[in-house]
C-alpha cells in the first residue's frame, strides 16, 4: 500500500467499548473506567470525563429499557481527537436542549455541560430501536 493511501484512512488510534447496567451504578461505573481508560492513554481530560458522565446518566434515566444495558465507546483518534458514544435502548426518545434553565434547577444541565464541554455532539439511530449519542473532543 502506498503512502498516499494511509493518509486517507481515519481510523482510530485506540478503542474502549463496553457494556454497562441501565442503573445509577453503571453510570458512575462508566464515568471512573472512562478516568482511568484516558488516564492510560495519556489522554487524561476532565471535559471528556464530564461528558461520559451527562451521556450515562442521560442514558440511565432517560433512555433505560428494563432488562437492556447501555454500551460505552470511546475512540482516541490518531489526530487526538476523542470520541464517546453512548448507545441505549430507547430510540423514541431523542435528547434535545430544553428551553432556558434556572440557575438553582436540579436538572436540565446535561445537554448544556455537553454541548459547552464537546467540539461537537449529536445523536444516530442505532440497532433494536436504540439510539447512540455521541460527542467529540479534541484531548
Amino acid at each position: 500500500m502506498s503512502q498516499k493511501s494511509h493518509a486517507g484512512i481515519n481510523a482510530p488510534v485506540r478503542h474502549f467499548t463496553l457494556q454497562l447496567s441501565a442503573t445509577r451504578r453503571g453510570a458512575r461505573l462508566a464515568r471512573l473506567l472512562t478516568e482511568r481508560q484516558l488516564d492510560e492513554w495519556g489522554a487524561s481530560q476532565d471535559a471528556a470525563v464530564q461528558v461520559v458522565a451527562e451521556l450515562a446518566s442521560n442514558a440511565v434515566l432517560h433512555g433505560r429499557v428494563r432488562g437492556r444495558d447501555f454500551r460505552l465507546a470511546l475512540k482516541l483518534r490518531a489526530d487526538r481527537t476523542l470520541r464517546i458514544e453512548v448507545t441505549d435502548a430507547r430510540g423514541d426518545r431523542v435528547p434535545r436542549p430544553s428551553g432556558p434553565v434556572a440557575d438553582d434547577a436540579e436538572g436540565g444541565w446535561g445537554l448544556r455541560i455537553v454541548s459547552a464541554c464537546a467540539d461537537r455532539w449529536g445523536v444516530v439511530e442505532a440497532p433494536a430501536h436504540g439510539k447512540t449519542v455521541w460527542a467529540e473532543l479534541a484531548v
